[in-house]
């Protein structure tokens, strides 16, 4: 997509949002005024912490999703230590405990102590094919090599030695235990997240760090690079009934890949963001999901103040966009907030029909006067439904020895339970949030997210 687009339409974009979400009424966000010490949760919500310990070196979770199979599979990844590489985890119900499946770099042939940037994280791309059982997955960089203390993409772009190989794709099936091919999906570069069209047997992904957008056909094996969306990766992908997939540019207009046209495009309209101190740049999407039945999705915002819209794909030339508001505390925005603080994500429909997110709470002097002898932070989970909008804290994410605020993906099992990936200081590991009886049903898993 042409740079003079982007800053042509980036005034005009602005001075229009009104026309795509500013005169929608903002829900009132029961975030807004939570107080840790007195609010009240929903009963019922149990929560059980699955540290890593299988894998010492791992220090992020940035991927959890449920598999073809209607089990939890995580990304334990260890991209801060020299020679990391990620290990895929899943969750076994019969034991109540984590299984450590394999270690990513020995299945796709780039050792760990092969002298190159690792292959060290899956970066929000799990992708489940139904018909087959395959789950696809896709490696991102930031590991360094064995003997280097740090990795930068763009030192090393032309070092045949040190250069990351390139984002490994991977195809596991579920149902044998059985890793089936493996390709190279990106040369060079990370794949920050994946998404699978099913019925035409496409895979796409946004590159990193050139912001590419890349298509990939799992019965060819062909990959496509369709272009450049800018230079301020989004973390999510989304695919409509028309097969569109949708993602967002730099400056939080909404881009889509319309494959009947084999075309990207870009919407003259800004995304929701906070109007005192934002004006939309680096409003990329953070996460996605999609309503049970299929007519719109749920986003939220990576950037500090995160915004949660409801889009509506199929309306109109442009969709229609809900701005449902801020998702954490109020604060003052004369004030800078680290955004690893300031988040919210880990969006999942449950078995109930409504929506689930963790949304960060800080202890602030005017906001929110969490107690002194309280955590300084923590993830609090939400539970939004989506007839009225009305939001509910349902629970707290407990971490044995820290604030647990940062959730980056959520999914939930084929029984109702969910799941929620933590990143922060070590030990990291995944969440599960069990509802009550009342909340959870079979197979509430289907319909199956498609993307990371």
């Amino acid at each position: 997509m042409p740079d003079e687009i982007g800053r042509r339409d980036f005034l005009k974009g602005t001075a229009c949002a009104t026309a795509s979400w500013l005169a929608m009424p903002a829900v009132a966000s029961s975030a807004t005024d939570a107080r840790s010490g007195d609010a009240a949760h929903e009963g019922g919500y149990k929560t059980k912490w699955y540290p890593f310990t299988g894998h010492p070196d791992a220090d992020t979770c940035w991927s959890v999703s449920v598999g073809p199979d209607g089990r939890i599979y995580a990304a334990a990844c260890a991209e801060s230590v020299p020679g990391g590489v990620v290990m895929v985890v899943r969750y076994n119900e019969e034991k109540d405990s984590l299984d450590y499946l394999f270690s990513l770099d020995e299945m796709v042939d780039d050792p760990a102590d092969s002298g190159r940037a690792t292959q060290c994280k899956i970066h929000y791309s799990f992708a489940p094919s139904m018909s087959d059982g395959v789950l696809y997955m896709a490696t991102h960089l930031s590991g360094p090599p064995i003997d280097q203390p740090a990795y930068s993409p763009w030192l090393s772009w032309h070092d045949e030695k040190r250069c990351f190989r390139g984002s490994a794709l991977l195809a596991y099936d579920t149902q044998k235990d059985e890793v089936l091919w493996w390709d190279t999906l990106i040369p060079k570069e990370g794949c920050r997240c994946l998404l699978h069209d099913e019925e035409r047997h496409l895979l796409y992904a946004l590159s990193y760090p050139r912001d590419h957008f890349i298509l990939y056909d799992t019965r060819t094996r062909k990959r496509r690079d369709l272009g450049r969306i800018g230079s301020i990766n989004a973390q999510a992908l989304f695919l409509d009934r028309t097969h569109r997939v949708w993602t967002t540019d730099d400056y939080g207009h909404l881009v889509r890949y319309d494959p009947e046209k084999d075309r990207l495009e870009r919407s003259p309209f800004v995304l929701p963001h906070n109007p005192e101190f934002q004006t939309g740049w680096h409003s990329v999407f953070y996460d996605v999901v999609a309503s049970p039945d299929g007519q719109c999705v749920y986003a939220v915002t990576w950037i500090a103040n995160p915004s949660m819209m409801r889009i509506w794909p199929n309306e109109g030339e442009w969709p229609r966009v809900e701005n449902l508001g801020l998702m954490t505390q109020r604060r003052d925005s004369s004030i800078p907030k680290d955004t690893f603080v300031d988040h919210c994500g880990g969006l999942v429909f449950g078995g109930d029909g409504h929506l689930y997110y963790v949304a960060s709470r800080w202890r602030d002097p005017v906001y929110n006067p969490m107690p002194a002898d309280g955590p300084e932070r923590e993830g609090v989970v939400w539970r939004l439904d989506p007839a009225t909008l009305q939001r509910q804290e349902v629970a707290i994410l407990k971490h044995p020895q820290q604030p647990a605020q940062y959730v980056s993906r959520g999914a939930v099992d084929r029984h109702g339970d969910l799941f929620f990936g933590n990143v922060g200081t070590e030990p990291v590991g995944i969440f599960k949030v069990s509802p009550p009886a009342s909340r959870r049903k079979e197979n509430a898993h289907l319909p199956i997210r498609m993307w990371g």
